[in-house]
């Protein structure tokens, strides 16, 4: 069996598919978040970012695992890694939404940093999986 070069039409959906999460990335870091600290007050922006996070994740786990689905088919393999590193990584910062919550609720200021810290780097684990893409 040959192997043949993956091609730019190849890799063309697995460029959409990474190109849309980094858009996703930037809009909520870049737009919802300032915003919604600065007009949302007396408590309210809690409600509005447990709302959000879990959806947010869970998108960025489904194009991650599209992704990866897709860079396998076309076998571009860089894309796979990057794609499976961006679903693993959107699925633990989903996971571990319950636990900040509960450390938030409950007061644990030290604890809840760190599991903020954790899904900040997790995000930052699938935007660079996804630049590794588009620049590939």
């Amino acid at each position: 069996m040959t192997h043949q070069p993956v091609t730019l039409e190849m890799k063309t959906i697995s460029y959409f598919l990474a190109g849309v999460s980094i858009g996703i990335i930037v809009f909520q870091s870049a737009f919802v978040a300032p915003i919604v600290f600065k007009q949302l007050k007396d408590g309210a922006s809690g409600p509005f970012l447990r709302a959000l996070f879990p959806r947010f994740f869970a998108a960025l786990a489904v194009l991650g695992i599209g992704l990866a689905i897709d860079a396998w088919l076309s076998t571009f393999m860089i894309g796979w890694v990057a794609g499976l590193a961006a679903f693993a990584a959107g699925a633990m910062a989903y996971l571990i939404i319950p636990a900040t919550n509960k450390a938030r609720d409950q007061g644990h200021a030290g604890k809840f940093k760190r599991l903020h810290t954790v899904s900040v780097l997790l995000m930052l684990i699938i935007a660079g999986a996804n630049l590794v893409v588009v620049f590939n």
